[in-house]
């Protein structure tokens, strides 16, 4: 049988033997061992070359029909096998190929579908730097990359922000070194051989960017306080005192933002006086105890809610997360400025000052301990935080002017405030 145009025309289309899925049915040239055609049940027709490479059988596409006619495929099947025929895998250069013209738009998406972990606000933030920092970058094939263009980028995002500058070169550096491992030359090696990126280290070019050290001081946490007490809604949304129990939570628990405001009730369990955070930054469960003002407050925000929600929103997540109008309030009625993660310092700068131990803290806090070897023989139950929980509380409770907490008027007595 000799493949030609006359019999590719005449193949039958083969019946699929399984619902949607699709069969297949191959037919080989007696002319050209190992050259052949192959019909699938949704009626594509494509050439194909069979032959045993570094004693594997592939099986190889040369190309479609009728885009190749039956001679042009013929003629390329005869250059495959000679390639074959001297040791060259046509399949190891066409990712070679395929990886020396891939540009950077396509090795991120490679990374996003790799890095399947990855969180929604995490890609967020890449989907913005790609946008912001490499817009012109796009569709540059990687390879084209050099250590001055990324040194003169860095520079160049430098001059309006030192710490969106680091923050788009440790992307970049991750893209690269994820293509490091991703793409690979005929023989198996890396078409990355050095990362660009390693440029700012080498020449100590990374912009020295200090930790925040912003909170809201203690002289501050009574007006700061009444502020949020008597915070009002323009309407009768309830969106500002479900707000204001947003931020008491984070600033009583250390919580991050994200944590919090999408916090569902099915993770707080008011019987055993907890809540647990799932989703965390560094991916392991996170169980705290509720201090007696906390479950006032979760008591009376259980009652006001009839979603999954503590915090429910009005957008595409289901819950709370454009708190700056309420946040604007607060500020222009008590002086006091703040963002949301100084109330996560604020709360760990209290519970520093009052001798929490450091492994109490750490889990109250959720870091890891990786590399703290007497950590990891320390079983810290929930139970054993209960006490340091309270006894922060207690303390801002004090700070802010406000009874204790065995003291407190329920949450609900002063929701109305």
């Amino acid at each position: 049988m000799k493949i030609t145009k006359q019999f590719v025309d005449k193949l039958p289309v083969p019946v699929a033997i399984i619902k949607n899925k699709t069969t297949q049915k191959r037919y080989y040239d007696d002319i050209l061992k190992g050259f052949g055609v192959r019909v699938t049940s949704g009626g594509s027709k494509a050439f194909f070359v069979e032959k045993l490479v570094n004693h594997k059988l592939r099986r190889i596409t040369v190309g479609r029909y009728p885009e190749l006619t039956v001679e042009q495929a013929r003629k390329e099947a005869q250059k495959m096998m000679g390639k074959i025929a001297t040791g060259i895998d046509p399949l190891a250069e066409r990712r070679e190929s395929k990886a020396k013209a891939v540009t950077l738009k396509e090795v991120y998406a490679d990374y996003l579908a790799a890095r399947k972990a990855l969180k929604p606000n995490t890609i967020k933030d890449y989907d913005r730097i790609m946008k912001e920092s490499f817009f012109d970058w796009a569709n540059k094939p990687l390879l084209d990359f050099t250590k001055d263009m990324v040194a003169k980028r860095h520079s160049m995002i430098g001059e309006k922000s030192h710490a969106r500058a680091n923050l788009a070169m440790r992307f970049l550096r991750a893209i690269f070194n994820f293509a490091a491992g991703q793409y690979e030359d005929a023989k198996g090696r890396s078409m990355i051989l050095e990362n660009p990126v390693k440029r700012l280290s080498h020449t100590r070019a990374w912009y020295r960017i200090e930790r925040k050290q912003t909170l809201i001081k203690a002289v501050d946490l009574p007006d700061w306080y009444q502020a949020v007490m008597e915070v009002k809604d323009e309407r009768s949304s309830g969106k500002s005192a479900a707000l204001r129990d947003y931020f008491l939570l984070i600033l009583f628990t250390g919580l991050r933002r994200e944590e919090a405001a999408s916090l569902t009730w099915d993770r707080v369990d008011l019987k055993s006086k907890t809540l647990t955070i799932a989703d965390t930054k560094n991916h392991q469960a996170h169980v705290l105890p509720l201090s007696d003002f906390i479950y006032d407050l979760l008591e009376s925000r259980q009652a006001q809610t009839t979603t999954e929600y503590l915090f429910p929103g009005e957008g595409k997540t289901g819950y709370n997360v454009e708190p700056r109008k309420v946040m604007k309030k607060i500020i222009e009625q008590s002086g006091v400025t703040f963002t949301l993660h100084d109330l996560r310092r604020t709360f760990i700068t209290v519970a520093e000052s009052l001798d929490i131990p450091a492994y109490a803290l750490k889990r109250l806090l959720n870091h890891k301990m990786n590399h703290d070897v007497t950590a990891g023989y320390i079983v810290m139950d929930v139970e054993r935080l209960r006490a340091p929980m309270q006894k922060i509380t207690d303390h801002l409770l004090k700070l802010m002017g406000v009874k204790k907490s065995a003291e407190v008027a329920k949450i609900s007595d002063h929701q109305m405030a």
